[in-house]
């Protein structure tokens, strides 16, 4: 297990993710995704689903960072909301399991702490990503004990409505990989292999980087918007 995260030491994470509403939703086809970020040098796949997981394993020995993004009416989290998306997860065993880490409630009204209590007693061996918001849930996350502390939601919850990860310097990972003792995932609006580089020189672990590599609908949506501008 070791080996597989140094692996991930200064190096590129894609995520391969297609939702059912996307043109690219398939297991088969996520899994040739993975394998054509693993043939131009990617260390890591993250993916959604144990369907997913399965097939990309399938494909590739890439180590997995592993999601369920489920919807439940009593709650906004919805990456790993509760303890079914991670016995699911669990079927298929990724390297590490990633999870909302904001201080919105799960379903039923269950805390960030609650739920990361039950995840240790069940599982103490697995690895735990918190996919965090805001620099406030990141300091918490670590203090709880998660092995990796992502920026991946930064921008996308009603706590960090407006911030950008790049915004004065990347200014939201330069203060968390100095406020927290565990290893840092950079993740979220990182388009460009300039960015990319510039959050390992700041001191995160890896870098995720999704829908600029993955999803060819908004790459080609970029294209056309940069025509009509």
């Amino acid at each position: 297990m070791q080996d597989d995260v140094e692996q991930l030491k200064g190096r590129l994470v894609v995520s391969c993710q297609a939702l059912p509403d996307e043109p690219l939703h398939s297991s088969f086809i996520m899994g040739r995704m993975a394998l054509a970020a693993k043939e131009g040098g990617a260390a890591g796949i993250r993916a959604n689903t144990k369907e997913d997981i399965r097939e990309i394993q399938s494909q590739t020995e890439l180590p997995v960072i592993g999601i369920v993004k489920r919807d439940y009416k009593d709650s906004g989290v919805y990456i790993t909301p509760t303890m079914k998306e991670i016995e699911e997860l669990m079927e298929v065993r990724p390297l590490i399991i990633a999870m909302d880490a904001t201080d919105s409630l799960r379903p039923q009204g269950v805390t960030l702490d609650t739920f990361y209590s039950r995840i240790r007693e069940a599982y103490p061996g697995q690895l735990l990503m918190a996919d965090c918001s805001t620099v406030e849930e990141a300091v918490h996350a670590d203090e709880l004990g998660f092995d990796f502390i992502g920026t991946t939601l930064v921008g996308y919850t009603r706590q960090s409505r407006g911030q950008r990860i790049e915004a004065e310097d990347f200014r939201i990972i330069r203060e968390i990989v100095a406020r927290v003792k565990h290893k840092v995932i950079a993740e979220g609006n990182i388009d460009t292999p300039r960015k990319a580089k510039r959050v390992i020189e700041l001191g995160a672990f890896c870098v995720v980087v999704g829908s600029v590599i993955t999803r060819p609908q908004l790459i080609t949506k970029a294209f056309v918007q940069g025509l009509k501008d």
